[in-house]
Parts: structure tokens; C-alpha cells; sequence
């Protein structure tokens, strides 16, 4: 059992969660939680830590995929798909740390007592241009991390192909974006994008249409068309969408608003662009 602050790997985990400089050198990131440890691909798995107390409660569920995993690695009796993903490029290694080792490793402030390293996908925008009838989100300058997770959250229950951001959102790899996307980060492709506007302008040339979410949108979110390759520009929380970026749209669009409320959350508004969407294509 790991019970020291100064261990190489507890070192590794914090710098990992602290800073999005070791996770773009490394392509590794944290993701801490039973259900996030779950979900996650064999493929991608590092490194699992554990704290003692979870260790010596841990759920069956947790148990289990730890041994596949520590017994894929360890040639013991395992499936080909669990040895192809734990063994050759990399090895998954188990830890059981002690539970004030464990607080200090934590994002949260209440850890459920497991995480683990991960292994950053990458997706090419190739794949997301040339998906049948594409539904992508663009976003531009997201800032707060619990909103980009919420849209790729929404997104993926949408079915939302993919999503673009711009250089200056947020890190998708944040901590606390990677719990609030609930798993999406797994399933949900991907990409940042060096030059939005000439993205923006691949998509149209693709055959796909854009749309602006915009305060002065001249038509209201429902009254366009989304059965076709579609994608939807969201703004920063505070700024909105810039006006060269919303000029690249086909159309701006509103959502209309009662009362006094002037505009809705970012990632609320995501949402109900996407499940629009979905729901012209439901019934289509």
C-alpha cells in the first residue's frame, strides 16, 4: 500500500488533475469516480488507485473489472478482447493507497475512493464530415468546465455525431469537465479546432448546414429544418458567438424568451438545440 505524498505516481495523478500542460505532453488524463471507472474502455485504463477504505468495501461490479483487467496483464484466464486491451503496448498497474494519500490524489471533496489514468483519444475531423446526415456542435471560447461537460453529456443523449470547439475553450480534459460529461468523454468524438472559421467553412463546403444560436436570430429555433446534416454554433457564456464567427452561419437563430430572462445557460441552450434536432429527425 502507497502511504507516501512523495511516491512518483501520487505525483503523477495531481499533476495530471492540476495542470492541462502535463495532460497535453503526457495524452493522459484523470478520470475518478465509481461510474466514470466503470464505464471506462479497457482500452484506455493506465492506471487504477483505490483508496484503502474502498478497497476494503469495494462494489462487486469494481472488484470484478479490476481483476479482468490486473489478470489480462498478468497472462491469468482472460477473454481476447480483455488481453489484446491490456496487454502488448501497455499494462494496467492496481494500487491501494492510503486514504489521506488518496484525499490529497482527489479533484473532488468527497472522493469515492477509485480512479484512474487514462489515455486521451483522438479523433480526426475527417470522421465527423463524413458521417451520415452529421449533427455536430461547434463551440467557441467555453469556459466554464461543467458546462462543456453538460453539452457533450446532452449531445451524446441527442445523438450529436460530434463536437468542435475552438483552441480557447476550456480543456475537455479537465477534471471537473470529465466527471460532468457522466461518460461521454468515452463515447462522444471530439476535436479542437486551430482556426474555427475555416472549420465552420468546411463544414458548409461539406454539404452541411450551420446554424448561429444568436440573441438577434431572425428565426426562432424551431422554425428551421435539422433532418439534414446540421450544426449548431454555440458562444461563450459570457460574449456569445463573435460576429465574424456567427457570420459564417447560414442562419442565426433564437431561442425565444418569456418574462425577463434575456438568454439561457450555454449549455441549456445546447440542449435544447440538439434535442430539436433530434426530434425533427424522430419523426421525419
Amino acid at each position: 500500500m502507497i502511504t507516501s505524498f512523495a511516491n512518483k505516481g501520487i505525483k503523477e495523478v495531481i499533476q495530471l488533475e492540476q495542470k492541462a500542460r502535463t495532460r497535453r505532453e503526457t495524452g493522459l488524463f484523470v478520470a475518478e469516480g465509481i461510474k466514470m471507472f466503470l464505464e471506462a474502455p479497457a482500452d484506455m485504463i493506465r492506471k487504477v488507485y483505490v483508496s484503502a477504505d474502498f478497497a476494503n468495501d469495494m462494489p462487486g461490479a469494481c472488484r470484478h473489472k479490476i481483476e479482468e483487467l490486473t489478470a489480462a496483464v498478468n497472462g491469468h484466464d482472460a477473454s481476447a478482447g480483455q488481453r489484446a486491451a491490456c496487454t502488448g503496448e501497455h499494462s494496467v498497474s492496481y494500487e491501494v493507497v492510503s486514504s489521506e494519500v488518496f484525499k490529497k490524489m482527489s479533484d473532488t471533496m468527497t472522493p469515492q475512493g477509485i480512479l484512474c489514468v487514462m489515455k486521451q483519444s483522438v479523433y480526426a475531423l475527417s470522421s465527423m464530415l463524413n458521417a451520415e446526415k452529421p449533427l455536430i456542435a461547434v463551440l467557441e471560447d467555453i469556459q466554464d468546465p461543467g458546462n462543456l461537460g453538460t453539452i457533450f453529456r446532452a449531445g451524446e443523449g441527442a445523438g450529436v455525431t460530434g463536437v468542435i470547439m475552438s483552441k480557447d475553450t476550456v480543456d475537455i480534459h479537465n477534471p471537473k469537465t470529465i466527471r460532468s460529461t457522466m461518460g461521454s468523454i468515452y463515447r462522444m468524438p471530439f476535436v479542437y479546432a486551430g482556426d474555427l472559421l475555416e472549420t465552420i467553412d468546411s463544414l458548409r463546403q461539406n454539404d452541411i448546414s450551420v446554424y448561429a444560436a444568436h440573441l438577434q436570430g431572425a428565426a426562432a429555433y424551431d422554425d428551421c429544418d435539422y433532418t439534414g446534416g446540421c450544426a449548431f454554433l454555440i458562444g461563450s457564456e459570457s460574449k456569445g458567438l463573435k460576429d465574424e464567427t456567427a457570420k459564417r452561419a447560414d442562419a442565426r437563430i433564437r431561442i425565444p424568451m418569456l418574462g425577463k430572462v434575456e438568454s439561457l445557460n450555454a449549455a441549456v441552450a445546447a440542449s435544447v438545440l440538439f434535442y430539436e434536432a433530434a426530434r425533427q429527425r424522430r419523426y421525419k
